[in-house]
């Protein structure tokens, strides 16, 4: 990496695919692993709002890693932080999010806008000569995007690997190709992969994963992209000095790593605890419940009664909370999980949530609060059955009403997982 006062330079690579499901969470890692064993210092982000993604992508590149979306977190935000990295990293790596033009706006829209070079990961195990015809048209769909090459996944043989190398219109970069590997896969679940905390060998899975492909050319650094100063937001600490409570275990790890940042740029000390593990909450001035799986962990919080004894002290202490999906669904009195069993909760709002067996919301989202706008994402398998009217409603982006937004006293829940640095003022004045 070198740069100036207005530029930094680094290399970069954009992993893209045709479509969800091809392995560019698994390949997006394995690069990750692959050079950071190496000594290089690698920076990965994640396009759109997922959090279990980069959970995989923190363990294999040994740093924090970050969202970037055009639409919820913005290109300004996208920009500092993508600068930032480059200051001080030898390796940049985005995955992109479901296929490459999916969405508005889409991964090929952030490559595009960044110049960075697009590898495309295609599942190839069902492929001939076709593959070849998928990988010029992702190239050329779009005029414009700085489309790099390809590799090929889940490839049955060598030959396998060789026809589809020779399907590549000339001057394409080859990749190289993947074999077909179950013990290296990544477990998934319900909303996407298991957290990584709950991997035991993901370590392993990772090395192997990493050691398939130092047979491919993505061993090679990409070459290096320019990426102008953009100074990071200058915040005033509205919430200095106050102490902000925020759960996290395996049942709320639904947590921006730039959610944390802007609380601390704010003055805020967050204080980390595990109601899963018995914990109280904390001495705080405010709690910030984030999204998660409490539904998993339903039999274990039902016995922190001391803690949802706290949770009903705050609240009636008029003291500030921000409850998010999986922590809104646990203020409620019960939570039905999907085998039908009923776990007791907070009781703190009046109803229950309800565990489906499909996906009931997933979106942007846009509130506009008292507060301020906040950005957003929802995502959820669960509805809830609640006599609360909702205080506000968010917006989506086609203009249609999103999720409902309940308040009560000094408490604000909803199924919408907030991005803090999309207005960190509007949540100095949430949990101020």
């Amino acid at each position: 990496m070198s740069g100036t006062q207005t530029e930094a330079n680094c290399p970069a690579l954009f992993i893209a695919a045709p479509a969800s499901g091809q392995g560019k969470t698994t390949v997006t890692a394995a690069l990750a692993r692959l050079h950071a064993r190496q000594g290089r210092r690698v920076r990965v982000f994640k396009s759109g709002p997922d959090f279990l993604d980069p959970q995989i992508h923190a363990v294999a590149s040994g740093a924090p890693v970050y969202n970037l979306d055009l639409g919820m977190c913005g290109e300004r935000d996208a920009a500092w932080r993508l600068h930032r990295a480059a200051c001080e990293a030898d390796l940049i790596l985005v995955e992109g999010v479901m296929g490459l033009f999916d969405g508005t706006p889409s991964g090929a829209d952030i490559a595009t806008r960044f110049g960075l070079p697009v590898m495309a990961v295609i599942d190839a195990r069902a492929m001939a000569q076709t593959f070849g015809a998928v990988a010029y048209g992702l190239a050329h769909f779009r005029p414009g995007l700085p489309f790099s090459g390809v590799l090929a996944n889940q490839v049955g043989s060598a030959r396998h690997a060789d026809m589809l190398a020779a399907a590549l219109p000339p001057g394409m970069r080859w990749y190289g190709a993947l074999g077909r590997d179950a013990e290296a896969s990544l477990p998934e679940r319900h909303l996407g992969l298991l957290q990584a905390g709950e991997i035991g060998d993901l370590v392993a899975r990772l090395d192997r994963m990493a050691d398939a492909l130092c047979a491919t050319g993505a061993v090679d650094l990409p070459p290096a992209v320019s990426f102008p100063c953009v100074a990071p937001p200058d915040l005033p600490p509205l919430l200095e000095g106050r102490r902000i409570a925020v759960a996290r275990d395996h049942a709320y790890s639904f947590i921006y790593p730039a959610n944390i940042d802007a609380l601390r740029l704010l003055g805020a000390t967050p204080v980390f605890f595990s109601p899963v593990s018995g914990e109280r909450l904390p001495d705080c001035d405010a709690l910030w419940l984030p999204g998660g799986y409490p539904e998993l962990h339903g039999a274990a919080l039902a016995t922190n009664a001391a803690f949802f004894g706290d949770v009903r002290e705050h609240v009636a202490a008029g003291k500030p909370v921000l409850a998010e999906c999986g922590g809104m669904m646990s203020l409620f009195e019960t939570i039905v999980d999907k085998q039908g069993c009923a776990h007791r909760f907070a009781g703190v709002l009046p109803g229950r949530a309800v565990l489906q067996p499909r996906l009931t919301a997933l979106g942007m989202q846009t509130v506009e609060l008292p507060e301020g706008r906040l950005h957003g994402h929802t995502f959820h398998y669960s509805k809830t059955e609640t006599p609360l009217s909702p205080w506000v409603s968010a917006q989506r982006p086609d203009g249609g009403e999103g999720e409902a937004v309940y308040r009560h006293g000094r408490l604000t829940a909803s199924y919408v997982h907030f991005y803090f640095p999309s207005n960190p003022r509007a949540v100095a004045g949430l949990l101020g």
